[in-house]
Parts: structure tokens; C-alpha cells; sequence
């Protein structure tokens, strides 16, 4: 990858006696955007606290635009930072919120009012510029949250879960902010447990797993090669299911993904249609809602790759790892 955006080399991280991170070899490029998923613990905020020069590193490098943001001021100014919490004023408006950020970036008087008014287009935010954020909906506060972080043109954006807690319209209204960074040169890293949210946004997926990159690719490449097997097979329960139905289901290729849902292995794709499948089930007393047979997707992989849990990290660039 020619001149990355951000880069990390055999970064590690530890707190006190645990560590959180273990050489992480890891390039993000201008114009991409790249989804980091992991499971609660596996390190994906300290990672992102590393880029951003919020931590330091126990071991190894962190180099954005070539410098390092933990120790140059001037590198963490082509950082944007958006964390979980709304680091908001909750008592100004959102353009005073704005107007103060400008100020503590550092950005000359004569840019600061060009620059609030960049970043409330770009987030679609005119129209409640004049608002208090306090009262403002969730999704509002998290768009004017992105807003500030943008005030400075960064090179590189860091978000961490930036629609949790938000509904479907306000979901949509930021990833059409967010759809629009990577076009301005920037290159975007998401944390998120949202799949869907992923695969529309991302065009590469990271997967760490007890501070270990599990697996590196182009998320066209993933799927691809996922879909190229099989199609997946899910079973909803209307109720638990009793012993005898459970080794129906085992016996038909399914495992248990959660108390109502079972998931099925390679086995039984191809075996049976959904409604052979429904009926041979129901035949043998189990308490069947639905079956939903569909393409394998982005939750597929994940699965595949974090209850595998290899000892060494995947290193996969396309496909899907063995």
C-alpha cells in the first residue's frame, strides 16, 4: 500500500499486568474505509486510542501521515477522534459547540467560521444549528459529534460505534455522512458490532480477537469467496427446544446459536429445501417458528473466525481463511 494514511507495526499494549494488544500489523489508506469488528474485550478501543495518540504504545510503532501522534501535536491535528459518548456541550447550541471546538483545535480566527460552516453541511446539521444540543435526539447529537471532529479537515477518522443507541432514520442520515468522508481522501476506521452496518459502509474488514488481528480482507473478496459454498440455514424456535428436539436438530446439522435459534453446519445445506427442512423437523415434534435460508453474510464470517480462534492471526487479503 503506497504511503498510508496511518500505519501500525508490531504495536502491542498493556494495562498494568494484562495485556490488551499483541503485534498489530495494520495499513489504512486514503479514500478507504475499513470496518474493525471483535468481540466486547478484544481491544478495539485501545486500538483506536493508539491511532489517535491517546495512548501510547508498550511495544512496537504507531506512525499516521508518517509522525507520531502520540508525542506531535501537530500529527494528532490530522486525527479525528469520535468516541462512544457525546463529548458535547450539552447547554450551547450545536454551533457554539462548533465555534468552541475550532477554537480548542487551535484553527486560525479567519478559518474557524468556514470551517463551522463546512462541517454542519457535510453532517446535514443546518437546520437545528441554532438548537441546543441538549435537546436534541440521539441521532442528532451523534451527528454533531462527527461535525466537530471534522472541523479540521482530517486525514484520518476514527469512530467508535457511531450509531449505537440511534433508530433506523437516524442510522441511515449518518451513514450518509459517513459514505461521503472516504470521497474527500480521508481514511475511515469504524468500530461496530452492527454487520449490516459494516457491509455497507466498509471496504475492509478487520476482526480482532483477544488483541490479535484475526483476519485482514477485502470485504468483496470475503463474501465472495463465503458464498461461493453453500447457503446458511436458520432455524427459529416458537419455544426452547426439549431434549429429543435438540438431537433432532443436531442430528439434521444445526447447532445451537441462542435459546430460539439454530444455526446450521455444511451439511445439511443442499440437504434439504426450507420447506423439506420445516416439514422433516416439525415431523420430529420440534417447535419450529420459521427457517430462513439465505446467502452467507458478514455475522457468517465473523462466526467462522472468532470460534475458530486460531493461535496465530489470519493474515487473509481475499478470501476466506481455512
Amino acid at each position: 500500500m503506497p504511503d498510508p494514511a496511518a500505519e501500525t507495526r508490531d504495536l502491542a499494549f498493556s494495562y498494568r499486568t494484562h495485556r490488551v494488544l499483541d503485534s498489530v500489523d495494520l495499513a489504512l489508506a486514503r479514500g478507504e474505509t475499513v470496518a474493525l469488528l471483535g468481540p466486547n474485550g478484544a481491544g478495539k478501543s485501545s486500538l483506536m486510542r493508539l491511532l489517535a495518540g491517546r495512548l501510547l504504545p508498550s511495544r512496537g510503532s504507531v506512525r499516521v501521515l508518517g509522525g507520531d501522534p502520540g508525542r506531535e501535536a501537530g500529527v494528532r491535528r490530522a486525527i479525528a477522534w469520535v468516541p462512544q459518548e457525546i463529548a458535547l456541550y450539552p447547554r450551547l447550541t450545536v454551533r457554539e459547540n462548533l465555534e468552541v471546538f475550532s477554537r480548542l483545535m487551535g484553527l486560525p480566527r479567519a478559518a474557524r467560521a468556514p470551517a463551522v460552516l463546512r462541517a454542519l453541511a457535510r453532517t446535514g446539521l443546518e437546520e437545528v444549528a441554532d438548537r441546543l444540543v441538549g435537546v436534541l435526539s440521539g441521532g442528532y447529537q451523534r451527528r454533531a459529534n462527527i461535525a466537530a471532529a471534522l472541523l479540521a479537515e482530517p486525514t484520518l477518522v476514527l469512530l467508535d460505534e457511531p450509531t449505537q443507541g440511534v433508530d433506523q432514520a437516524a442510522r441511515a442520515a449518518i451513514h450518509a455522512v459517513l459514505e461521503r468522508l472516504p470521497r474527500a481522501g480521508a481514511a475511515v476506521l469504524i468500530a461496530t458490532h452492527d454487520f449490516a452496518e459494516a457491509e455497507r459502509l466498509a471496504d475492509r474488514i478487520l476482526v480482532l480477537q483477544d488483541g490479535a488481528l484475526r483476519l485482514d480482507g477485502r470485504l468483496a473478496d470475503l463474501l465472495a469467496g463465503m458464498r461461493a459454498g453453500p447457503p446458511e440455514h436458520e432455524v427459529a424456535l416458537s419455544e426452547a427446544a426439549a431434549p429429543e428436539a435438540a438431537a433432532a436438530l443436531r442430528q439434521a446439522g444445526f447447532h445451537l446459536a441462542s435459546p430460539l435459534t439454530w444455526r446450521a453446519g455444511s451439511s445439511v445445506a443442499g440437504g434439504y429445501d426450507g420447506a423439506a427442512l420445516l416439514a422433516a423437523l416439525r415431523r420430529q415434534g420440534v417447535p419450529v417458528r420459521e427457517i430462513r435460508v439465505r446467502e452467507p453474510g458478514l455475522d457468517g464470517l465473523y462466526r467462522a473466525v472468532t470460534e475458530a480462534a486460531p493461535a496465530e492471526p489470519v493474515r487473509a487479503r481475499s478470501g476466506v481463511p481455512a
